[in-house]
């Protein structure tokens, strides 16, 4: 219960305080392609619940039929204004929407699209036992993750094989460990890795 009302909070007051940054982010989006600000797209959820994550839009429409994976910073698919705030995380914000609805917390594990997660062994299941964060242990520590990917001869095999894995063992030691102790060091950490 402390959790879930610090997400409220921390949700409510951030949503009126970036009001106005928000709205110039969506007019932005907007006007740099068609397609309108938003993305929506099916994750999985704690207990394996479906919900659509909300996102700035940062790829021109029709980009996820040509692979769910963003590869590179430079991605063609990437439009200029979404190129700035993929490297910002700003793309991100809306996901407050999904905290204070219930379907995510500040902090917690990615979730992810349903393809991947029937990957999932038993124990890295144990990931969908908590709300899905807007940061945690594995988004800062994969904050480079696009351009790790770029790398691989083929980034869909190094994501399921390597990255995918790696993200999900600091998720399990998350979910393991979780306090509110931690979850301020994490939103601090979050903070503190955005302004660098």
């Amino acid at each position: 219960m402390v959790k879930r009302t610090f997400d409220i909070l921390f949700a409510f007051v951030a949503l009126l305080m970036l009001l106005p940054l928000l709205l110039a982010f969506a007019l932005a989006v907007s006007m740099s392609s068609r397609g309108g600000a938003f993305f929506r797209q099916v994750r999985v959820g704690r207990g394996g619940k479906e919900f659509r994550l909300l996102k700035f839009r940062s790829m021109r429409p029709g980009s996820e039929a040509q692979g769910q994976l963003t590869i590179g910073g430079r991605d063609p698919r990437i439009t200029g204004v979404g190129f700035f705030l993929r490297k910002t995380t700003l793309d991100e914000l809306p996901q407050l929407w999904n905290v204070l609805v219930g379907d995510m917390s500040i902090v917690g594990p990615r979730p992810e699209v349903p393809r991947y997660v029937a990957l999932y062994s038993p124990e890295q299941r144990v990931v969908l036992s908590v709300r899905p964060g807007i940061t945690g242990m594995a988004s800062m520590d994969y904050v480079d993750e696009n351009e790790m990917l770029a790398k691989a001869p083929d980034p869909e095999r190094a994501y399921i094989e390597q990255v995918m894995p790696a993200k999900l063992a600091l998720d399990i030691r998350y979910v393991r460990e979780r306090s509110m102790a931690l979850d301020l060091r994490i939103i601090a950490a979050t903070v503190k890795l955005i302004f660098r």
